[in-house]
């Protein structure tokens, strides 16, 4: 299945066009916590700059299947 992983906040979206292709849910979980991860090496300090965002897994009918917050430990 195709999963969007779209960035969200209460004021802005931005969306994810390409998607990527998994098998399941939890692989796109996965794939999810490893972007979260890669933001948070690239930008530092993700309580300031993320502060309120999360990355929502959309399937391709625009349905939201799950929302991890950027600030939250991803352990």
């Amino acid at each position: 299945m195709r999963c969007y992983f779209h960035l969200v906040n209460c004021h802005d979206v931005i969306l994810d066009d390409t998607g990527v292709e998994v098998d399941n849910l939890d692989s796109a979980e996965a794939e999810a916590r490893k972007a979260i991860q890669e933001l948070r090496q690239e930008d530092g300090d993700p309580d300031d700059l993320w502060a309120g965002w999360q990355l929502s897994i959309v399937d391709a009918s625009g349905r939201v299947l799950l929302s991890i917050s950027l600030t939250t430990p991803l352990h």
